[in-house]
């Protein structure tokens, strides 16, 4: 373990592929109990991807479900295929079917992104609207996420904040849209709803859950280059008032040096 400095993400090497999971879903529901003991809510932001699902898959069971108070968690997500909820590529319908179907949280706590909406721009300034609305926010003020779940891509993108796509620069909202048209996405090639900066760097907590071989250089980019955050997107997760950790196999951290 590297233990954060000053500005310095804490990194996390682990043996194999299930001792990460269980390390970040058992960081996840120790962030629970520790804000439902002090502000008896949980805020969690949820994120895509193919390493997270059995990470949900241990937290919709004992004994970690029963460690965390469904009832007083709402649930986020950090970006969204513009798809419909049962699509099977909407990371919402893969969390709901792993994950929220699973334990006793509220629907109306569950706040996912409409990606069937055909306007993603009117989407997303909805969706803003809504966290705003949910959290008690002003105009301005950035949310206060407990745990933001974060992956990242083999580019270095994080939710779907892309390599030199103006979203990078957007500190003037919460979340934006992604046109597939306009700029080269990964597959599958379509539109795409995400927080934005300001929203990822509102997070107490968040932690990039990264394995595999091909995801080594966006690694060593984003934690051993200098900062360019339109080439390395995830350098961008620097909460002022949280922690960034990286939890990372073998494979991912084989770049990095110590």
């Amino acid at each position: 373990m590297s233990p954060p400095g000053v500005g310095s993400p804490e990194r996390v090497v682990l043996a194999d592929a299930g001792a990460l999971h269980d390390a970040a879903a058992e960081r996840i529901a120790l962030a629970a109990e520790v804000a439902l003991a002090a502000r008896g809510r949980f805020l969690l932001v949820l994120t895509g991807g193919g390493t997270v699902p059995p990470i949900y898959e241990r937290l919709a069971r004992p004994p970690l479900a029963a460690r965390i108070d469904w009832a007083a968690t709402d649930v986020f997500f950090t970006d969204e295929r513009c798809v419909p909820p049962d699509h099977a590529d909407s990371n919402f319908g893969m969390a709901r079917r792993v994950l929220l179907d699973r334990v006793p949280i509220p629907c109306e706590q569950i706040h996912r992104m409409p990606g069937e909406d055909l306007n993603p721009e009117r989407a997303a300034v909805e969706h803003e609207h809504r966290i705003r609305r949910v959290l008690g926010l002003a105009s301005g003020e950035p949310p206060r996420f407990d745990f933001a779940l974060l992956g990242i891509g083999m580019d270095a993108h994080v939710a779907s904040l892309f390599p030199r796509h103006p979203l990078l620069h957007a500190f003037d909202r919460l979340v934006g849209a992604v046109h597939a048209s306009a700029f080269p996405v990964p597959s599958p090639s379509v539109d795409r709803l995400t927080l934005t900066p300001p929203a990822l760097n509102g997070a107490r907590e968040a932690v990039f859950v990264v394995s595999g071989a091909k995801k080594e250089p966006s690694v060593t980019g984003v934690l051993g280059e200098p900062r360019d955050t339109d080439r390395w997107p995830a350098q961008l997760v620097d909460p002022p008032e949280g922690i960034v950790a990286w939890l990372l196999d073998g494979a991912a951290a084989a770049g990095l040096a110590g």
